[in-house]
């Protein structure tokens, strides 16, 4: 699998934002890191990557991430070598082994999902709950439609469902304008679509999609309250599939899901709505660091530390 964001659009895009990215190549490896900074200063940080065939080429892909990371002044390397030729959960020792620490917390999600298309797509379909095959079939006989759209002024569709959804739920989205520069620099580069449930041609549910060479990530997604009895969320993904598999994409990367015996995780629902369309889950390594300024990164794991063992100070009240 081709990881999204490790591809070139994922590096435009960071570009476009203000920030240095460097991408490097060698027999059997690459990466694509972004420098960006936090309490410790800058850091280098690899989403999702080094990539590497073999343990001999992520140890060559360590080495230049850490020449970089020299050349730019920073105190240490985040990487997360979810496809570098290291299982679990042997790859924590052998992570270990070669200096490297977690990171203090994961930034990209331990667990996914994902659904192969290999094969006819009536086998994807097959391994569904029933419930979610009869609604794809037949939601439209209650006047549901579906379309597609590469225009980044779409987003405005996808931002007003989530405000609904985060005013129902409690949660806080990731802010308007980031979706919004998202939506202007992947869609018109044909690197992320919008897939838009409507009713009688007004939007009821939208879902936004990033492509990489191979796979199809499923980033976000949210539906209309007053149109829920619907369940259109569910055609809507099933269509999402359905086209990853006419492009030509071997996968469907549903992200993040909760461990299974973790029956009270915050991600649980999303996580049982995930695992109705097949499919199976895939663990990583995690995150982890490699020091390169050994001091300065052990004075920010020990400032971490004491932070968090402090106890909270009461709330004041009156004057």
């Amino acid at each position: 699998m081709e990881y999204f964001l490790q591809t070139q659009a994922w590096a435009d895009f960071q570009a476009s934002l203000g920030r240095r990215v460097h991408r490097q190549s060698g027999p059997g490896w690459s990466f694509l890191a972004v420098e960006e900074r936090n309490p410790a200063g800058k850091v280098l940080y690899a989403p999702y990557g080094p990539a590497a065939s073999s343990p001999g080429a992520f140890d060559a892909a360590l080495a230049a991430l850490e020449d970089v990371a020299r050349s730019c002044g920073a105190v240490f390397v985040r990487i997360e070598p979810v496809s570098a030729g290291l299982e679990m959960p042997a790859a924590t020792e052998e992570l270990r082994r070669r200096g490297l620490q977690p990171a203090p917390v994961n930034q990209q999600p331990e667990l996914s999902w994902i659904v192969d298309l290999d094969g006819d797509f009536k086998e994807v379909l097959a391994a569904m709950k029933p419930v979610n095959r009869n609604l794809y079939r037949n939601i439209h006989k209650k006047g549901v439609t579906f379309r597609t759209s590469q225009d980044p002024d779409d987003i405005r569709i996808l931002l007003n469902f989530l405000h609904m959804t985060a005013r129902r739920n409690g949660f806080k989205p990731q802010s308007d304008e980031y979706l919004t520069q998202v939506a202007g620099s992947l869609m018109p580069a044909g690197a992320a679509t919008l897939f838009i449930a409507e009713l009688h041609g007004g939007p009821i549910a939208a879902a936004l999609a990033y492509d990489s060479a191979d796979t199809r990530t499923y980033a976000h997604a949210a539906l209309d309250d007053s149109h829920r009895k619907l369940s259109a969320g569910i055609p809507l993904l099933v269509t999402l599939m359905a086209d990853a598999k006419e492009r030509g994409l071997k996968h469907v990367d549903l992200w993040g899901v909760a461990p299974a015996d973790q029956p009270d995780h915050k991600w649980a629902g999303f996580t049982a709505f995930k695992k109705s369309f097949g499919g199976r889950e895939v663990s990583y390594p995690g995150t982890w660091d490699l020091p390169v300024k050994k001091l300065r990164y052990s004075a920010y794991q020990l400032a971490r530390k004491l932070r968090d063992k402090l106890p909270s100070l009461p709330a004041r009240t009156g004057s």
